[in-house]
């Protein structure tokens, strides 16, 4: 299974509270948990894992993994940020990397897929157990969620009309942005399906050759 990025989580998330003092011991040690959690409630489900469980798999004793996260639903929440966390390195990396400004959203494109893919897992876990998390996080997973398709609407947004790139309305840019993250996302969820026709690539190929139509 993927791992995730470690630089991707946050030493000290403000909204997961933790003991320990030491960002990097925090950044490693929630990875560890993080990658054990995501295992377990693909195999288990969400409801018949528990903390015991993922203490177990990660090496911790329960009382140390309570000193890095304070429940299920912390865990769930912090898997949905590294999502985001990596897309937004992913955008960054490529938006660096080429000149063109067509081939810098193949390039984006190209890159989030290839994250949907190394976190498969992680996303399909995300959409599957959000329905039993508590008010608060349910609310913020939404709003991670958003915030992965306003990378791509930003992206576009700044690509608009600069030298060959076509002019995009307010109702375009959204859309556009809608699409790639959707169909980023549909590799993870239907990949037991496309895999069976398609490598990565050529998924990547295609669905970048549609959006890209979308807009030349």
């Amino acid at each position: 299974m993927a791992k995730i990025n470690q630089e991707s989580i946050p030493a000290i998330d403000e909204e997961v509270p933790t003991q320990i003092k030491n960002p990097e011991l925090v950044r490693e040690r929630r990875r560890h948990i993080i990658d054990s959690t995501v295992t377990l409630f693909i195999e288990h489900g969400y409801h018949k894992t528990t903390t015991r469980m993922i203490a177990k798999a990660a090496g911790f004793s329960i009382g140390s993994l309570y000193e890095y996260v304070s429940s299920k639903e912390d865990l769930l929440y912090l898997v949905c940020k590294a999502i985001h966390e990596e897309v937004q390195d992913a955008v960054e990396d490529a938006l660096s990397n080429t000149a063109k400004e067509r081939e810098q959203l193949a390039e984006v494109i190209r890159q989030y897929f290839y994250v949907c893919d190394r976190m498969a897992d992680h996303i399909l876990m995300m959409y599957q157990v959000t329905q039993f998390l508590p008010h608060k996080w349910k609310e913020q997973v939404l709003v991670n969620e958003l915030n992965i398709t306003d990378i791509f609407i930003k992206t576009l947004g700044q690509l608009s009309g600069k030298n060959n790139f076509p002019k995009l309305s307010g109702k375009i840019l959204n859309l556009v942005g809608h699409n790639i993250s959707v169909l980023g996302q549909m590799w993870a969820f239907r990949r037991w399906h496309l895999k069976k026709e398609f490598t990565i690539d050529e998924y990547i190929s295609i669905q970048t050759d549609f959006i890209l139509g979308l807009i030349f």
